[in-house]
């Protein structure tokens, strides 16, 4: 459901929400390296994520990335449409265009509908707070 990039920009937030404190910076090496994900790429995806303020970063030998805001202040709505968009949350699952049932609806439209709606409201919900507070205090196994 979710492109790899927007995977890439949750994870790369929990592990700031996780790893930062009162504005310290981690540098993208440190990042890439713990999470796994080439630094080219993953510095593209935090440049952007900077550029909407969800994100601080300081350029130079100290430099490096931090939260903009509070973790409970970033969604991960937030973050999706910044990545990639809103078209996951409004697009029809099978045409390219904007699924709407004043007009033809797809025949996926009536039983979709309901799903869509609870999945833009778990992502309009889901905090990188609560998912970073998850992490901590469960014995669950969790990858980033």
């Amino acid at each position: 459901m979710l492109s790899n990039t927007s995977k890439y920009a949750i994870r790369a937030t929990i592990y700031l929400a996780l790893n930062t404190r009162n504005d310290e910076k981690i540098g993208i090496r440190k990042i890439s390296s713990d999470l796994g994900i080439p630094s080219p790429f993953l510095a593209k995806i935090l440049q952007v994520l900077a550029k909407r303020k969800l994100l601080a970063s300081t350029k130079g030998p100290n430099g490096g990335f931090c939260l903009a805001k509070e973790s409970k202040k970033i969604t991960l709505y937030d973050i999706v449409t910044v990545i990639d968009g809103n078209d996951i949350f409004h697009k029809c699952l099978i045409s390219m265009r904007t699924c709407n049932e004043d007009l033809t609806p797809c025949p996926l439209h009536m039983a979709y509908e309901p799903i869509r709606n609870q999945v833009i409201k778990l992502f309009r919900e889901q905090t990188i707070d609560d998912l970073a507070h998850d992490i901590k205090t469960t014995d669950r196994i969790i990858a980033l």
